[in-house]
């Protein structure tokens, strides 16, 4: 009895040995199959009345601060539409009136160079330097026994400037202002006496006559006069894809000094930007 006994405990630790030595019946192996086995609960969040949980994203201050910078400079951009500054150039001849008319041949030559301090799109502040050639007549020439003669005309013009934007591409303008108006001249081997009669045209050319007579200094054969007056025109625009602007203008210049006048309207075609 006691033989099987010892037999019967013998097998039993022999078993034992070997589980031990497989790791099966080892604490770890029992506590990691012990955790293997538990059950895996997921964690819930109970709603609230039915409603849906929401999140939230606020923005930073820097980012809200950045969109109102953005936004800001977008509506000054709006807002300032126009150029602060633009330039003219252009070129062409003149169509003489008045007094000027009956002693001057149109068609002279003329040019002129322009800047405008511009309010807004529509309304600025333009001043011109302008030339002009005043040609004068064959007829005019024969009254003072010349042979040649040169007239020109020197203006600075200053005043307000109207724009009249069409569509993207075409537009127009009316200008107005004062101007200060310096014609001068020479006679080219005149033959004309100092004293003699003072004509219409003698008027017109230096401005003035000394008890109905030519100077006796002779300082007719020279004109220097300087006159203020105004002028008006209009003109019309077309933007080419560069941004500059092509324009064909027309303008009615008038100057008076004593009584005598210098009268033209010069046409100009030239380009601002």
């Amino acid at each position: 009895m006691m033989g099987k006994f010892a037999t019967a405990s013998g097998l039993i630790l022999l078993l034992l040995a070997v589980f031990a030595l497989s790791g099966v019946f080892t604490p770890r192996a029992f506590a990691q199959t012990s955790a293997d086995q538990a059950p895996a609960t997921t964690p819930t969040t109970p709603a609230t009345n039915g409603q849906q949980p929401t999140t939230s994203n606020p923005q930073s201050p820097g980012a809200e601060e950045e969109q109102s910078v953005e936004e800001g400079i977008s509506l000054r951009k709006k807002e300032h539409n126009h150029k602060n500054w633009s330039y003219n150039v252009g070129a062409g001849a003149n169509v003489d009136s008045g007094a000027t008319k009956s002693f001057v041949r149109g068609g002279g030559l003329g040019g002129m160079i322009g800047v405008a301090r511009n309010a807004n799109r529509y309304l600025g502040l333009r001043a011109d330097a302008i030339y002009e050639d005043l040609p004068l007549k064959q007829s005019s020439i024969a009254i003072t026994g010349a042979t040649s003669a040169t007239s020109y005309l020197l203006a600075g013009t200053l005043g307000p400037i109207i724009n009249i934007p069409v569509s993207s591409t075409f537009g127009g303008y009316v200008l107005f202002g004062a101007g200060f108006f310096h014609r001068a001249g020479s006679l080219n081997n005149d033959t004309t006496l100092p004293g003699s009669a003072c004509t219409s045209f003698w008027t017109w050319w230096q401005g003035q006559c000394f008890n109905g007579s030519l100077p006796l200094n002779g300082h007719f054969v020279n004109t220097s006069q300087n006159q203020f007056g105004y002028d008006v025109g209009a003109g019309v625009t077309r933007k080419m894809p560069s941004g500059v602007e092509v324009y064909a203008e027309f303008r009615l210049m008038h100057g008076s000094n004593n009584g005598t006048t210098t009268d033209l309207r010069p046409i100009t075609v030239g380009v601002r930007w």
